[in-house]
């Protein structure tokens, strides 16, 4: 696919990454950022959350774009992948539902939704709602399923796990993405949190890691219960403690591969995958570049404690 190759150029790239992490101040690296595809909505006096969470916009709007030139199939292809985006509209919805006093400097809870358009699953039906409890009903009743409950935690968990099992299911190239990323978070959950995944979802867990690896009681027992399409992540992380290690690992696997798609030259959704894939990626290390400048700029091997996406 063409036009799927040609969203190659609105990544920034490594270099252009680079510059970004290593500027002093927050608005240089905004500064920056105004000459490149990131360059809407992130003018310099932005806070840090601001600023990564225009550079999601981003890159949600180049999804809509190549969403809009797919058939059927592939625009389906790209919800998929592009489902955390709803998740984070709806973790921000039921936070509006039930206030609670706003972090200094977080810019989160008073921000707009991110305009899905064609990507959105049920968002227009998930944002009437006035209630945790009608949320919950509204999830129940679309794709995305019950969440077995109506706390954030519960919601939360439950449609990061329907989005993993829908992506394996609807995307079968990115089948060992979901299944990973999935395995990492019920390991956070369970092992790290020590907070017990809602029945609805353990179960739905289970199609893509196998119950004997969601029953699991320990985090050994869990990791050696996986199936290959999950285990590669935590391969070598022996304690639950470390598992952050493993989300530079996910994304530098998912950047590996989406490469990969991107240059086979058959027709299908391979391009499609690896275009979003890459753009994807792209954003994620942007966003932990803005993250490196607001705290003075940043050289050489970047801290992963910085990369990891806002909502």
């Amino acid at each position: 696919m063409t036009r799927a190759r040609a969203l190659r150029n609105r990544c920034l790239g490594a270099e252009g990454i680079g510059e970004v992490a290593a500027s002093l101040t927050l608005d240089d690296a905004l500064r920056y950022l105004s000459a490149t595809p990131y360059r809407h909505d992130v003018t310099p006096g932005v806070t840090p959350a601001e600023a990564q969470r225009a550079v999601s916009a981003t890159l949600l709007w180049h999804l809509r774009i190549l969403a809009g030139w797919q058939p059927a199939s592939g625009a389906d292809a790209v919800r998929a992948l592009a489902a955390g985006f709803e998740i984070s509209n709806t973790e921000h919805h039921l936070r509006a539902l039930v206030p609670a006093p706003l972090r200094p400097g977080t810019g989160g809870l008073h921000a707009p939704p991110y305009r899905l358009g064609a990507l959105a699953i049920a968002w227009k039906r998930l944002a009437r709602t006035r209630t945790p409890s009608e949320l919950r009903a509204a999830l129940a009743a679309s794709a995305w399923g019950d969440p077995g409950g109506d706390s954030a935690a519960a919601v939360a968990t439950g449609m990061r796990v329907s989005a993993a099992v829908r992506l394996a299911t609807a995307v079968p190239d990115a089948e060992r993405w979901a299944a990973a990323r999935l395995a990492l978070l019920v390991g956070r959950e369970v092992f790290v949190v020590g907070r017990r995944m809602p029945d609805v979802s353990a179960r739905r867990a289970a199609r893509l890691l196998g119950s004997r690896a969601v029953d699991a009681g320990s985090y050994a027992d869990f990791r050696t219960a996986l199936p290959a399409t999950g285990r590669w992540l935590l391969e070598d992380i022996d304690e639950a403690a470390d598992l952050w290690r493993a989300e530079a690992r996910w994304w530098n696997v998912v950047e590996r591969d989406g490469r990969e798609l991107l240059r086979r030259s058959r027709f299908g959704p391979q391009p499609v995958v690896g275009a979003v894939a890459l753009l994807s990626a792209d954003a994620w290390r942007t966003r932990g570049a803005l993250e490196l400048a607001s705290r003075g700029g940043g050289t050489g091997d970047w801290p992963v404690e910085v990369l990891g996406a806002p909502g």
